[in-house]
């Protein structure tokens, strides 16, 4: 759990008027308007919303003791727990990737990994803008593989280290993950069009082939 009086810089009791006192002294330094380099802004962005959420908790009376009883079980972390930074960065790249902006939802998927790489969805997400985006096929099979030593049942990761595999020419482990997808997600309408593209037009018993065979 993030403690929000590390994130602030204030002791446990400081009034609210402190509080308020030191975000605004905050805000002004990681306020996103500040940068203009995406990267920067992006990082920024973050970490603003995270000086927000602790203000807001931090001058909630119910939200405040709430707060604390957690702290006091001893299940407070370091103000700046890497892992709800990371979640912050999934979100926003989510949001961007569906809204369709690909190199946006990358650089907030990439951060979100740099900074916890131990979650198999913000991975299996970066994969998969990978490779949809030129050039960034060799960071999505870095992705890829990560996300599945963490989820290695997980048909769509296997699903999208066919498709980057196969962008970095490696056609037999592209071939193996394909196998691997069709045997958890079969009906999968994204996977069966990968299959498809795969299959060469004259192949109908070979790898391909046979995994299709049942259907024609």
């Amino acid at each position: 759990m993030t403690n929000y009086y590390e994130i602030l810089g204030v002791s446990r009791d400081s009034t609210e008027e402190a509080i308020r006192a030191r975000f605004r002294a905050l805000a002004r330094e990681a306020h996103p308007d500040r940068f203009t380099d995406a990267a920067r802004k992006a990082e920024a962005e973050a970490r603003f919303q995270i000086l927000t959420e602790a203000v807001n908790v931090l001058t909630n009376a119910q939200r405040r003791k709430a707060h604390d009883f957690d702290l006091d079980k001893g299940s407070g972390a370091n103000a700046f727990d890497p892992a709800a930074v990371a979640k912050v960065y999934l979100a926003k790249g989510v949001k961007a990737y569906r809204e369709g902006d690909l190199d946006g939802a990358f650089q907030q998927f990439d951060l979100s990994v740099r900074h916890w790489g131990k979650d198999p969805k913000a991975l299996h997400y970066l994969a998969l803008v990978c490779s949809r985006i030129q050039g960034r096929a060799r960071r999505g099979v870095e992705a890829v593989e990560a996300a599945l030593r963490l989820d290695p049942e997980n048909g769509a990761v296997h699903r999208e280290a066919c498709r980057l595999y196969l962008q970095v020419g490696l056609r037999t482990k592209a071939e193996r993950h394909l196998a691997e997808a069709l045997r958890r997600i079969p009906e999968d309408g994204e996977l069966q069009k990968l299959a498809g593209e795969m299959r060469p037009p004259s192949d109908n018993k070979g790898i391909l082939g046979g995994l299709f065979g049942r259907k024609g």
